[in-house]
């Protein structure tokens, strides 16, 4: 999805914080390209207020100021203010938001109009989907609004229209919703190594929710252009039990029918994960009239294991001897092989690199890599004492991983000579 962030800004009402997020109204038509070069869309500037989304406990007074709209309501502002007073749906990990700038994380907020099922395009109340995200770690959350009766007066003024969406705007200029329909990932971006298990986070929040109603789950992986169905569910709450219709395309893979009627867990299991089971992964829920999807990123890692093709080395005369560092069965690809050496004279090791050479990376049957790194030696310029160091840096590895030797002194010829004449007379 393309997102534009603009920035990111805290103020605090009387009952709880607000957060103002600057955000884009998503319309087909005109304007930049779409996702993956498909449909046109126009980006028009708002802001989404979440009125109270935190309690003020343990705040400073002098902070507790309220968010101020315009003083002159201006119809074509778009100010999509959203209530979060009511108990139910609870939006997870909402201080999140409220940090967010101290944490120096950026907010990508995203508005486009939507129709629940059944319902026509035009009907009251209007529906729009908010997509929140915060980048970097954090929650991420795709959040169906509904539009609220403005306040009505005394007078028999008409309300202020809102120009582009032609909605009867609040007396402070506002368009005012809440959240009926929420759809939210605390991880939305995780790493697994191969052959673990993971969990991805995926869960959603319904207001006024129907006992015994289906509730749809469906996961979907994309990966280079290929995408499949891995899980379908549906499920509901009988008297007795939760009953359920379940579909699975990967072994290894589950998630809980109860959890996800009872607590709205939608979150997905996969076992002994391989390098074929990294990619896009899509969560859909749908529940009532609504449905709506998260996504969640699956990397998958393994470290590579280094070797040294000698254990020791030794010049005998002048020629020079080839040292091979070997790397392993690694995952991703991106590897970074280097070179130092360090005589007992130095303080500081050299870099050998650019006169080393890589081998083409070799992939195996399970989707790894391994590639070979050689460098030739000159006895000259490593004398006995010196340490050789192949350093590998990987992204599966939290810092660069060393394997190292040290040139040995050579043997006296002496003993060489005896040890060949030991070795002819046991012929």
């Amino acid at each position: 999805m393309f997102t534009i962030l603009v920035f990111l800004s805290l103020v605090y009402g009387l009952e709880g914080a607000d957060v103002v997020l600057s955000c884009s109204l998503i319309e087909e038509g005109g304007g930049m390209g779409g996702m993956m070069g498909g449909a046109m869309f126009k980006r028009t500037p708002s802001t989404l207020v979440f009125r109270d989304l935190v309690g003020n406990d343990g705040l400073s007074p002098e902070l507790v100021t309220p968010y101020n709209p315009p003083e002159t309501p201006n119809a074509d502002d778009l100010i999509f203010e959203l209530t979060c007073k009511c108990t139910e749906p609870k939006i997870p990990n909402a201080d999140l938001l409220l940090h967010a700038d101290c944490n120096e994380q950026e907010v990508v907020c995203e508005i486009s109009r939507y129709v629940p099922h059944g319902a026509e395009l035009d009907s009251l109340p209007a529906h729009f989907i908010g997509s929140v995200q915060l980048e970097g770690g954090g929650i991420s959350l795709t959040l169906v609004l509904q539009t609220l009766h403005s306040e009505t007066t005394q007078s028999d003024t008409q309300p202020l229209m809102q120009s582009k969406l032609n909605l009867p705007l609040s007396q402070s200029g506002t368009l005012q919703t809440e959240v009926v329909f929420v759809v939210f990932s605390r991880v939305p971006s995780i790493v697994a190594p191969i052959g673990g298990d993971v969990l991805l986070d995926c869960g959603f929040r319904q207001k006024n929710s129907v006992p015994g109603q289906d509730v749809a789950l469906e996961w979907r992986i994309q990966h280079r252009g290929n995408g499949r169905k891995i899980l379908d569910m549906k499920a509901r709450e009988t008297e007795a039990d939760v009953g359920q219709d379940l579909f699975v395309d990967r072994e290894g893979t589950s998630t809980e029918a109860d959890l996800l009627v009872r607590d709205g867990n939608a979150s997905l299991t996969l076992g002994r994960l391989k390098v074929t089971d990294e990619g896009t992964y899509i969560c859909t829920v749908g529940s009532g009239e609504f449905q709506t999807q998260q996504i969640v990123q699956l990397h998958i890692t393994q470290p590579p294991r280094i070797t040294l093709s000698e254990e020791k080395l030794t010049f005998q005369d002048t020629t020079p001897q080839k040292l091979s560092c070997h790397c392993h069965r690694y995952y991703p690809l991106d590897v970074q092989v280097e070179w130092f050496s360090q005589a007992s004279s130095e303080e500081e090791p050299v870099s050998l690199s650019k006169e080393s050479s890589l081998s083409s990376h070799r992939q195996h049957s399970d989707g790894t890599y391994s590639l070979s790194s050689h460098l030739t030696l000159r006895p000259n310029k490593n004398p006995p004492g010196t340490v050789i160091t192949c350093r590998v840096s990987h992204p599966a590895l939290e810092t660069p991983r060393d394997a190292t030797l040290t040139v040995d002194k050579p043997e006296p010829r002496e003993r060489s000579f005896v040890k060949l004449a030991m070795m002819f007379s046991q012929i």
